[in-house]
Parts: C-alpha cells; sequence; structure tokens
C-alpha cells in the first residue's frame, strides 16, 4: 500500500467515525423536542445523554478535514471551494448547536431556552441532511474542469441520488439518536424512544436499501456488495434488538449500518477522490494514476504526517473510549437536578 493510498483509507476511517459518533448526537438533537415536548425535564434529560461527548465527538471531523488539508490539498482546495456554500451552511450550523448546547442552560427563561432549542434543532437537522448531500456528490462526480475549479452552483448538487443520499443520513441519523436516547436512558424518555424507533424503522430501512443499492449499481465495485450487505443486516439486527428491548445490541446495529454505508461510498470512490462528469482526464485520484490529477502532497509532507498519526491516534482513541465508560449509565429525570441559570433580568443587567 503506498502512503497515498494508506492516508485516503485513513481519512476513510476518520469520517468513518465521525458519522457514527456525531451521528446520534445529531438523532439527539433532532428528537429532542418531539420527546420533550411540553416537558422541559425530559428535554433536559434527552440533552444530557451527549452532554458529557458531543464536542469530543466533533474531534473526529476536525481531524478528518485537516488529514484532507495536509494529505490530499488538491482535493481539499477543489472540494471547498465547489462547495463552498454546502459547507458553510454545515458549518453554521455546527456553530449554532455548540453555542446553544453550551449556552442553554446559562439563562433560567423559557424564551432563552426555546431559542437555545431552535439552534440546536438547526444545528443538528442541517448537518444531517447537507453531509449526505455532499458524500453523494463527491462519489456521483461534479463538473470539474482542466484548471481543478467546479463549475456549477448549488442546485447542480440537488440532483436525485444527492437528495436521496441526504435523505439516508437524515433518517438514518435520526434512528440512530433513537437508539442512543433508548440506551442511555430509562422510565417514560426510554420508552418514548423507543416509540419514534418503531415509527422510524421501516422508512429508514426502505431509504437506506434504495441509496445502497443505487450507489452499488452506478459507482461500486466488486467487493464494495460486501460493505452494502453488512449495512442491512446492521438494520436488521438494530430492527430485531430494538423490538425485544436489546438497547445495546440495537446501538451497535445502526453503528455498523453507518459504518458499512460510509465504507461503500469511500470504496465506491477509490481511486478518486473528486471525479470529474467533464472528463476522466480531469478527475482527481489519490496518485494520479490512468493520466488524471494527483490530489496527494509530496511523499515527504505524507512521511511526516503518518510519524505523527501512529503516535498520536492512539492517545486519542484511549482517551475517548474511556470518556464513554465513565459516562456509560443511564440517565433518568429524577436524576437531572433543577435549573440553576441565571434569571433573564439578572442577565441583562
Amino acid at each position: 500500500m503506498s502512503l497515498p493510498e494508506f492516508w485516503f483509507l485513513l481519512i476513510a476511517v476518520l469520517f468513518t467515525g465521525y458519522f457514527v459518533l456525531e451521528g446520534f448526537d445529531f438523532g439527539v438533537g433532532m428528537l429532542m423536542p418531539i420527546i420533550g415536548r411540553g416537558d422541559e425535564q425530559k428535554k433536559r434529560t434527552v440533552l444530557n445523554t451527549i452532554g458529557p461527548v458531543w464536542d469530543g465527538n466533533e474531534v473526529w471531523l476536525l481531524t478528518g478535514g485537516g488529514a484532507m488539508f495536509a494529505a490530499f490539498p488538491e482535493w481539499y482546495a477543489s472540494l471547498f471551494s465547489g462547495f463552498y456554500l454546502a459547507l458553510l451552511l454545515i458549518l453554521v450550523g455546527l456553530i449554532a448547536r455548540a453555542c446553544a448546547i453550551e449556552w442553554r442552560g446559562k439563562i433560567n427563561d423559557p424564551r432563552w431556552r426555546t431559542w437555545c432549542d431552535i439552534g440546536i434543532g438547526l444545528g443538528s437537522w442541517i448537518p444531517a441532511l447537507a453531509w449526505g448531500l455532499a458524500f453523494a456528490n463527491i462519489v456521483h462526480g461534479v463538473k470539474l474542469n482542466e484548471r481543478k475549479q467546479i463549475e456549477g452552483n448549488l442546485f447542480d448538487l440537488l440532483n436525485p441520488y444527492a437528495l436521496l443520499g441526504g435523505l439516508t443520513t437524515l433518517l438514518l441519523f435520526m434512528l440512530h439518536g433513537a437508539l442512543f436516547i433508548a440506551l442511555k436512558t430509562g422510565n417514560e424518555v426510554r420508552d418514548d424512544a423507543q416509540r419514534i424507533i418503531r415509527v422510524l424503522f421501516v422508512p429508514t430501512a426502505v431509504v437506506v436499501a434504495a441509496f445502497g443499492i443505487w450507489t452499488q449499481l452506478a459507482h461500486g465495485h466488486g467487493w464494495t456488495w460486501i460493505p452494502l450487505a453488512l449495512a442491512v443486516i446492521g438494520l436488521l439486527v438494530a430492527g430485531f434488538a430494538a423490538s425485544q428491548g436489546r438497547d445495546g445490541w440495537a446501538f451497535t446495529g445502526t453503528a455498523i449500518t453507518i459504518a458499512a454505508a460510509t465504507v461503500l461510498l469511500f470504496g465506491s470512490l477509490f481511486p478518486n477522490v473528486l471525479p470529474s462528469t467533464i472528463n476522466d482526464a480531469f478527475s482527481l485520484t489519490v496518485d494520479g494514476r490512468d493520466g488524471t490529477v494527483a490530489a496527494s502532497s509530496t511523499h515527504y509532507t505524507l512521511v511526516v504526517m503518518s510519524w505523527v498519526a501512529v503516535a498520536l491516534v492512539p492517545v486519542v482513541l484511549v482517551y475517548q473510549t474511556w470518556t464513554y465508560w465513565v459516562f456509560r449509565k443511564r440517565l433518568t429525570m429524577e436524576q437531572i437536578p433543577a435549573p440553576i441559570g441565571l434569571p433573564m433580568e439578572s442577565a441583562k443587567s
């Protein structure tokens, strides 16, 4: 395996970890106003399921984006310029969600919490949809010209395949979040989450299967039938386990589905990193094979990055695993203390 191939694989691993971990964060944010409708204590219980881990989950995105910038600068430059508005929407959503989560409990006022809930909701719905749109377009190909610039506008990204990809991530993350809430809570909140799971499962399974088969038939390779099959098996395991009240196995099932679906996307993309629909010769690939444009950095850059990754990635993995272990127990509404934020009048003064 060459160094460019190794770094393509590592970036795929980083985005897989991001979607599996941040996926349930998005799901929790989307479902918080539904489960907690009219009940502030329920809302706070739902939000506290991700309280200790949501910001750590975002580190996977920062690392993946940084690795893309350093290992494949041509890919990063073309992608972020051509997908500027779509990625800006994701960024704005993530910023709004982060601020809303951090500040929601600072002021003890219903109007303040309502605005924060809107920020959490928008910061969850928008990225959950936009990530599917973005990656579906990357696999499908874009109008990449000989100057490595993407022609067209935001509406060119709203093709049927990409829209199905966006709907896939939206529903899959929502189901993943509902299963996480069921896993992490008890009593009434868990019962509400299980009702949502029963409503979401069938439409999610249909959409995921449709997008996976379309991806495989249009862009996949022989071996990518394996992650497609694993994605389907993961969903079946999730559905059966949820019906039996086995929350841990059900959550593991959707985690497998998200991971397998991400492998399917990156596997279908390889050896391209950004295919061109104008001319195959304009496509960006990991190493410039078959007369295409090489997107990777110099050999020396990749060597230095590899040593840094070997030294630091295990440390990050151990720390995050320890965090999840420490906060592994279920939450109930009775364990959530009364709000301690300042009254709005004090905050204004």
